[in-house]
């Protein structure tokens, strides 16, 4: 599902990642560990292709058999758009927008029609046991509720990648454990592939495979 291979960042002269390669399979939930400044989160905005890796480094990264570092700007865009979602730390609900319409906005932006992706929000936020809150705005709702919103709204478009970046770090301890367990249903009905960055040690150790970074690469 994800083959990246000598990803290497430099942000002026500092070296954030050196060299890293990954390979994971389709369905696999991975975790990424480390210590903070080990490069984890820069890895991840780089296989989400919110980022790029340094271009002279010559880096690859195939994700669902698409070589993402060749596409043009606007085919990158649709690609992350329909292939890929994220889920981060603070959540990154739109206030104004109750949970219904925070949900539709990434298949909205892929031309979905109205109809057809309200009907597929109400059923995400159903199944996450939200459909007492679907016209409610982030601030009427708990901290577990709007993450719950932020896995729905990644769903939407029926990803093939979840990236999530320190999922639970904002939440308290039954939260947090409710939140991990989704990911793995998730997983074992929508076979979905969850690409983790998390200090949560009980998170980590839950997933298929657990990779350590240190000082810009994977300890092997």
């Amino acid at each position: 599902m994800i083959i990246a291979g000598n990803i290497h960042k430099h942000y002026e002269h500092l070296h954030v990642l050196k060299g890293v390669d990954l390979n994971i399979a389709k369905g696999e939930i991975v975790s990424i560990v480390g210590a903070s400044g080990a490069g984890k989160t820069t890895l991840l905005q780089i296989l989400g292709t919110l980022d790029m890796p340094d271009s002279q480094s010559g880096a690859s990264l195939v994700i669902n058999g698409q070589d993402v570092l060749q596409m043009k700007d606007k085919a990158l865009s649709k690609f992350r758009n329909q292939q890929l979602g994220f889920i981060f730390q603070f959540h990154q609900l739109l206030p104004e927008f109750t949970a219904l319409e925070n949900v539709c906005i990434p298949a909205f932006i892929a031309g979905k029609g109205k109809a057809e992706t309200e009907a597929e929000a109400k059923k995400l936020l159903d199944y996450l046991g939200l459909s007492h809150r679907v016209n409610h705005k982030p601030g009427e709702l708990s901290g577990g509720e709007q993450q719950r919103v932020a896995v729905a709204r990644s769903l939407i478009n029926n990803p093939a990648v979840i990236f999530a970046d320190e999922p639970s770090g904002n939440l308290d301890t039954a939260s947090a454990e409710n939140l991990h367990k989704l990911f793995f249903q998730l997983r074992d009905e929508m076979g979905q592939t969850f690409v983790i960055v998390t200090h949560n040690e009980e998170l980590a150790n839950m997933a298929d495979r657990k990779l350590v970074m240190s000082d810009g690469n994977i300890l092997k």
